[in-house]
């Protein structure tokens, strides 16, 4: 179907004359070469193709900006004005394939680059009050444009000295604990040598920081620019240059390689999407979605500031050889700083696989899968199935002689679709799964269970949080549709992502002739939505569990619908199957209040939960120094009453089964990793209420 849709283009193109190009053009024939493929490429074969108009250009306009000068620290408000004359226009510019406001807004962004970065200097070449009362504004949306230079300059002032109170609080914390500790071969320093060394320091990360910037190309830009239309259409839709689709194919793990973490770049900050399983930073613990990382080290090396660094650059620093260490600084969503260090290696993918143990709560004994991701055999090479590993699983604790299952998909960003159809097949009788269309409007497709074979028909729960996406949410809706499972969450709903995507690679669309102009590059395009058997969406509502958890991060907003434009819920009619008789949710929600009510780690998450979410609304700093370090203690202090939270929990036992030690009883080092696994669970306070929450249901 693509390869026809695009010959219709090509044939289009070759009548409009638009593929006449040679080598010896200027630049902008090949970005609008680039431009009116993948406007055909989305008008052809997007789920949801938008009208460009005046009010796509209005919107296009605004993102544009918003992510050229995200912090508001390089365009004055006269800038804006002047390319403000374009905001309706820029849709005749994508018809007519011209870029002048792109044009004009590349050279301003670069002349300003240059200006400022003689700011940041002068700045910096002397020390500040840290005796102030001043305080500095972090999040930019809170702020407008600078009207003039002498403001904007101002600015500058205030963030350089918030990062280099910042850096002094860092240099008098180690020299404090160096004291404390009566290091004999420490020589301490004077208030104003560590003062200096900050600024130093400070002006290091920001000269590091100007030299990345001045290596952005107008091509870097356009692309940019490019991804700015495709995000219109929904967050998933993206552009790929030819080095970041070469990137994006090197391996399962995205990008870092080194950690085995996925990342995404918005607004200039460098965040964490996730963490993939198995993999170094996984083992570590301490790194996880939704985590800006601010500085990387090699070791006991000096950090290097990446805020602002191109994502690829990040990744060259971050990746490394098997054994070596690499610092993490990262942000958490509350606003505090750890350093992570991670050793990286090669991912052992023997932790995607499910794993099973059986959880002792009262009288019962409750079976425990834990899936990470919807593996399957892509390459068709005899690779595990996830939906046999699952099979296999549930056989072993039914023989065990559990109580109940509990299957647990947290963090389950999702995978292969087939593998959801298969593992919801083990727990009905025959029956439709999911629903999915591939054209707004379109008649859905239905994805069923043949099998009548079910492996399990006891009790169920399934464990979701904010993280649960696709695959997960596919599974999830299903087994509630179903009423098969009680959905348990540790959010009010899972990601909400239900779209599919497809890349189309624009090389293959260009006959030989025009072999000269390539590598275009690739489009990732949203082409088909998930529906749940009863009708209703998984997109951007995802699934509302039967029972919500109280959790650390309940009022931070997160998930699918913070994205820019995504594409919205909406419902098709329901799918012919039969659900079970289900249980009284209501009893079991009255039940699980009032243990959480008498839980006291629970009480300590509420208490996290509201600490987080005034941190994340208390977006300004303190530029006295003294004040400034004493938030930043009171922070650490609240960290660590916190951590009380993972810690064994009372009438609560794991063990694994016999069978699966047996199996790997030579291996010790696997024998204490999985004992070590096992023994983790004890800590889990939601894992510890929804083995509760099932006892419940069989009583």
């Amino acid at each position: 179907m693509i390869k026809k849709q695009f010959s219709r283009l090509l044939l289009t193109l070759f009548l409009l004359g638009l593929l006449s190009f040679s080598t010896d053009q200027p630049v902008q024939s090949r970005q609008r070469l680039i431009l009116d493929i993948l406007m055909e490429g989305l008008t052809a074969s997007h789920y949801s193709p938008m009208n460009i108009d005046d009010n796509f250009s209005e919107k296009l306009f605004d993102l544009y900006l918003k992510r050229l000068d995200f912090n508001k620290k390089f365009l004055l408000e006269s800038d804006i004005n002047q390319l403000s004359v374009y905001r309706k226009k820029i849709d005749d510019e994508i018809r007519n394939g011209t870029f002048e406001m792109f044009l004009m807004s590349n050279q301003l962004i670069s002349k300003r680059i240059l200006e400022r970065e003689m700011i940041c200097r002068e700045i910096l070449a002397k020390p500040f009050n840290y005796e102030t009362t001043e305080e500095f504004e972090t999040d930019a949306d809170k702020i407008p444009f600078c009207k003039s230079e002498q403001q904007l300059k101002e600015e500058w002032r205030k963030s350089l000295q918030f990062q280099t109170i910042s850096r002094l609080h860092e240099l008098l914390e180690e020299q404090e604990k160096k004291i404390e500790k009566k290091d004999s071969l420490y020589v301490p320093k004077p208030f104003d040598s560590l003062e200096v060394l900050a600024r130093k320091k400070v002006l290091k990360i920001n000269e590091d920081w100007f030299k990345r910037l001045k290596k952005v190309t107008e091509k870097d830009r356009f692309a940019a620019y490019i991804n700015c239309i495709t995000a219109l259409y929904d967050p998933h839709t993206e552009f790929f240059p030819p080095k970041e689709k070469k990137q994006f194919d090197q391996s399962m793990s995205g990008q870092l390689e080194g950690i085995g973490a996925k990342l995404q770049q918005k607004d200039g900050i460098i965040k964490v999407t996730e963490i993939v399983v198995g993999s170094p930073s996984f083992k570590q613990g301490d790194l996880k979605a939704g985590d800006a990382i601010i500085k990387v080290a090699q070791g006991e090396k000096e950090p290097v500031e990446i805020t602002d660094m191109e994502l690829d650059d990040a990744i060259e620093l971050i990746k490394g050889k098997k054994g070596t260490e690499v610092r993490l600084t990262v942000k958490k969503p509350d606003g505090s700083e750890k350093i992570i260090p991670i050793i990286r290696d090669v991912i052992q993918l023997d932790d995607t696989f499910a794993q099973s143990a059986v959880l002792k709560v009262g009288s019962s004994k409750i079976g425990y899968i834990r899936l990470p991701v919807f593996y399957s055999d892509f390459t068709r090479n005899g690779a595990r199935r996830c939906g046999q590993d699952i099979k296999t699983e549930t056989k072993k604790l039914k023989e065990f002689g559990v109580d109940g299952i509990i299957i647990d998909l947290r963090d389950n960003g999702g995978g292969s679709l087939s593998e959801v159809i298969d593992m919801v097949g083990h727990y009905i009788v025959s029956g439709p799964v999911v629903q999915v269309v591939k054209k707004r409007g379109g008649r859905p497709e239905v994805h069923r269970d043949y099998n009548s074979e079910i492996v399990y028909d006891g009790p169920m729960a399934v464990m979701v949080n904010r993280n649960s996406a696709s695959a997960s949410e596919i599974f999830a809706a299903a087994m509630q549709d179903y009423k098969r499972a009680v959905i348990v969450g540790t959010s009010d709903a899972t990601f909400g992502k239900g779209t599919v995507q497809q890349f189309m690679d624009m090389d293959n669309y260009l006959t030989a002739e025009y072999d000269t102009v390539k590598p275009l590059g690739a489009v990732k395009i949203t082409m088909q939505k998930f529906y749940r058997v009863n009708g209703g969406a998984t997109q951007l509502k995802g699934v509302i569990p039967d029972l919500v958890l109280p959790d650390a991060y309940s009022e931070i907003e997160s998930g699918e619908k913070e994205l820019d434009y995504p594409m919205q819920w909406d419902e098709i009619s329901p799918a012919d199957y039969k659900s079970w008789a289900g249980t009284d949710i209501s009893k079991l929600k009255l039940q699980s209040s009032a243990r959480i009510k008498k839980n006291s780690s629970f009480e300590l998450v509420k208490e996290q939960a509201e600490f987080f979410k005034r941190k994340k609304d208390d977006t300004k700093y303190s530029l006295n120094l003294k004040k400034f370090r004493e938030e930043e203690k009171s922070l650490l202090a609240k960290s660590k009453k916190f951590e009380a939270i993972r810690t064994d929990i009372k009438n609560f036992d794991t063990e694994l089964l016999q069978e699966d030690l047996n199996r790997i009883l030579q291996d010790t080092a696997k024998v204490t990793k999985e004992k070590k696994w096992a023994q983790s669970l004890k800590k889990d306070v939601h894992l510890f209420e929804t083995a509760n929450i099932l006892e419940d249901f069989l009583k």
